[in-house]
Parts: structure tokens; sequence; C-alpha cells
């Protein structure tokens, strides 16, 4: 049988709110927005920057819970700025007649990375 990726979970325009250069890697979520989007700790993720056009793939780490963290660590850090818009994009992969009925989860939060 042929498998696709095909959205599993966003994160639609959320801020970045730290950068950490000196930090092993990955991507910092707040465990709430984690749990809202349906992604699990150590699950790859796409990193899209609004403000400048990069795109980066990493992996999420849970941050603390309702504090709408979002911090790039490590090298990733050198390609967002504080205050930048991000999308966090996961993917599934899955057998085409499977994909057809698939509904993504997909997150809104506000302004201030805050649930709606």
């Amino acid at each position: 049988m042929m498998r696709i990726e095909v959205l599993k979970s966003k994160i639609h325009r959320v801020k970045i709110t730290q950068a950490e250069l000196h930090y092993v890697g990955s991507i910092t979520v707040d465990e709430a927005i984690m749990e809202a989007a349906n992604l699990i700790e150590g699950e790859k993720v796409q990193v899209v920057n609004i403000n400048n056009g990069e795109r980066l793939d990493t992996y999420v780490i849970k941050g603390h819970r309702e504090t709408g963290t979002i911090c790039l660590n490590g090298p990733a850090a050198r390609k967002a700025q504080v205050g930048d818009v991000v999308i966090i994009i996961s993917y599934a992969s899955m057998e085409i007649e499977e994909a057809k009925k698939f509904k993504p989860t997909l997150v809104f939060p506000d302004p201030n990375n805050k649930l709606i």
C-alpha cells in the first residue's frame, strides 16, 4: 500500500518568546499549546517563520504550561528573533484512504500565545 504524508497538527501564528543559542537544540512549546495541537515531546515539526521566510525542521520539547513559551533552541535560534511570528507544523504518514478521512488538529492562539 502507498503511504503519503499529510498535515497532522498546526499551531498557526505564534510569537517567538525566546531564542537560546547555547542550548542542545529543538523548539520549546508551552505544554498547554502542545496538548491542544496534539503534539508530543520529541515529535518532529517544521517551523515556518512568517517574518523572514525561514523554514526549519526540529523536535518539540515541553515548556511550562500556560506561559505562552515558544523558544527556538540551539542553531535554530539563528533563524528567528524574539517577536517573530511562526507556524509550527507536524505531519503524519498514512495510507491514502485513511488520509482522505483524516482531520488535522489546528490551533489558533491569540497574539499573546494564549489558547482561545
